[in-house]
């Protein structure tokens, strides 16, 4: 680990502190670094007791309640703390921090920016924000952020991955590949930046590079998670070197690893999908306004099947908006689940077509934004493909695509990847194939029951010919032709991110990995059904 030079701002904050206090306060910063919330919380207590003004205790006391997950609790405290040391740039950072988590985002960049106003050669202020702009989205003011971080502490590797991070989710994989280089020169097992290199893709790793990874995966008092991001890295590695054999041992135990640190019950979500493909076992009854939503365009299928992908393709037109979007569809079902007191989809079979427009609306008063006269905009996740019956039902004018790709190089892009969040499902072969028949089988419902409203797109279709298959997609969605489509590289200004390296590339077809791995996926493609 690096050692880092101790910042002036974090000196001298016990000054005139009595002597039983400030050892209480010793005791407390020993048990917050052992994460022992309840010893901290109370050893804090005795401090406040002491010293009631003591501004440190109270920044300390607000970091408790932030770490347990009481957001609101921290942000009190914290703001009355600043009553008393309005200036203090640590409870400023801290706020922003505290604030964003609950929620208030503007006035938690206004902490934020203001710790950094105070305190403009402190690093993690600086980090602070750069770590928000980039959870937001707003990569640009990320990356401002971040180079003024890295620039005040250039050896700090958590800071210069994240910068690279934010380098590669805007196409700059050149500058993220040395970030990433450079944070593995101070920290040669870090976790992050060897996952970071692992997804960028820009160029093969080397045998050198095989033997830190393996080095760094030895290495002992590694966290369960660092190990599992190694593990990821280290089948990249092993794949460039063209050591399959190998990479789908590490690939089984990364996984296996992972798994244990999730929580997930192929049985239960198996159940769910059942309750929902029955409560939409017919399509709801007459409506109103048949046209009502009109402009929506629904991408769902699993993760890795191509919607991203599809959506940078989309992006491309004059007359799509592909902006990424809140998951305003999943918000509307949960709040009438919460108003109704019952579960989605138990309540389905008592809502009437008024109860369905009610809710389109109130999707569309939240969805559509000023589009520039644009005539549909895209709604993507590979999250709510089991909500799609009742978006259906919620905008009869929309139109829904569902994205496909090959079964099991599907499944094995799903089982390489580390997800960041959700996909809890991935890590386990035989859990990602009953999700994988999940999917399949309610998707294929979809397409019966709202029969010419779901058009089923083919990843494979696209990659062996974009202009024939590009034809047909627009065809479906009513849209003239617009070759500018095909650009994805162009087009990476709407949508999300996706993978870097195929950013700079044009559509064109790939080799499949599966046969790669040869005998290895037997058991997932009996598991599929292809046996």
């Amino acid at each position: 680990m690096v050692a880092m030079q101790v910042h002036p701002l974090l000196l001298g904050r016990t000054a005139g502190l009595p002597a039983a206090a400030r050892q209480r306060y010793d005791e407390a910063t020993v048990a917050m670094a052992r994460r022992e919330l309840d010893a901290a919380g109370a050893a804090l207590a005795d401090v406040l007791a002491m010293a009631p003004d003591f501004v440190e205790a109270q920044r300390l006391q607000g970091l408790v309640a932030h770490i347990r997950g009481d957001h609101a609790g921290a942000v009190a405290i914290l703001r009355r703390a600043l009553v008393t040391a309005p200036d203090n740039a640590l409870l400023h950072m801290n706020l922003g921090m505290s604030l964003y988590s609950a929620g208030e985002f503007a006035t938690a960049f206004s902490s934020l920016r203001r710790a950094c106003e105070l305190a403009p050669d402190f690093p993690p202020a600086w980090f602070s924000l750069g770590r928000a702009f980039q959870q937001q989205g707003r990569t640009a003011g990320a990356i401002t952020a971040l180079h003024r971080a890295v620039d005040l502490a250039p050896e700090d590797p958590v800071m210069r991955s994240l910068l690279a991070e934010a380098q590669a989710s805007l196409g700059a994989v050149a500058a993220a590949c040395t970030n990433y280089r450079e944070a593995l020169r101070h920290e040669p097992d870090h976790a992050e930046a060897w996952l970071g290199l692992a997804r960028l893709q820009v160029e093969p790793f080397s045998k050198d590079d095989l033997a830190r990874l393996q080095q760094a995966m030895q290495r002992p008092g590694t966290s369960p998670q660092a190990r599992v991001m190694l593990g990821f890295a280290l089948v990249r590695c092993l794949e460039d070197q063209g050591d399959y054999h190998a990479a789908f041992r590490v690939l089984r135990k990364a996984n296996g690893q992972k798994r244990k640190l999730v929580n997930w019950n192929a049985a239960v979500v198996s159940a769910r999908i059942a309750r929902i493909r029955a409560a939409f076992a017919r399509p709801p009854g007459e409506v109103d306004d048949p046209q009502l939503g009109g402009q929506v365009v629904f991408l769902m299928g699993l993760p890795r099947s191509g919607g991203g992908l599809l959506r940078r393709v989309l992006a491309g037109h004059a007359q799509v908006d592909a902006n990424e979007r809140p998951q305003h569809l999943r918000a509307v079902i949960e709040e009438e689940s919460g108003r109704r007191q019952r579960e989605f989809p138990q309540w389905t079979i008592e809502a009437t077509p008024a109860d369905w427009a009610r809710l389109g609306r109130d999707y569309l008063a939240r969805a559509v934004r000023a589009q520039d006269g644009k005539r549909c905009f895209i709604d993507q996740s590979d999250q709510d493909w089991h909500l799609m019956g009742a978006a259906m039902a919620m905008l009869p004018g929309a139109r829904l695509v569902d994205c496909r790709r090959d079964p099991l190089e599907n499944c094995l892009s799903c089982y390489r990847q580390l997800f960041a969040v959700h996909h809890e499902f991935s890590y386990d072969l035989d859990e990602l194939a009953s999700f994988w028949r999940d999917c399949d089988g309610l998707c294929a419902h979809w397409q019966q029951l709202y029969r010419g409203r779901v058009f089923v797109h083919q990843h494979e279709s696209l990659l062996a010919d974009p202009p024939l298959q590009l034809h047909r997609l627009l065809n479906f969605l009513g849209l003239d032709e617009d070759q500018a489509c095909l650009d994805v590289r162009a087009n990476r200004r709407q949508g999300a991110a996706g993978n870097t390296a195929r950013l700079r590339e044009p559509l064109r077809w790939q080799e499949p990995r599966a046969p790669r791995y040869g005998g290895k996926l037997d058991r997932l493609r009996v598991l599929l059904g292809l046996a």
